[in-house]
């Protein structure tokens, strides 16, 4: 869920970023009211970028502190079982490195 919403942040961020590059491309083509109109309507567009950038990596912090605190919760239960995936995953790892 939080990957879709990152996914599809990213894409409106792209999206905004090139529409006011865009905008200011073509306000220096211009000059007066138009222009200043143009690259206002730029420094928005990058506000909005950066909003909803910050608003997905907020997201994600907060995710991420609850996916370590779940996952703290559960190594205290169940601490033989950890160290046991712990173990298989570092078997593997070695394994994977060893053959190349």
């Amino acid at each position: 869920m939080l990957e879709n919403n990152i996914s599809t942040v990213n894409n409106d961020v792209k999206t905004l970023v090139k529409d006011a590059q865009a905008l200011f491309t073509a306000a220096t083509a211009l000059t007066g009211e138009k222009a200043e109109e143009l690259r206002g309507r730029g420094m928005r567009a990058l506000d909005s970028a950066l909003a909803k950038a910050q608003d997905v990596q907020a997201k994600a912090v907060e995710s991420s502190k609850q996916v370590a605190a779940t996952t703290d919760v559960y190594v205290k239960e169940n601490p033989w079982r950890s160290i046991a995936v712990a173990a298989g995953v570092g078997l593997l790892v070695g394994v994977i490195i060893g053959r190349k």
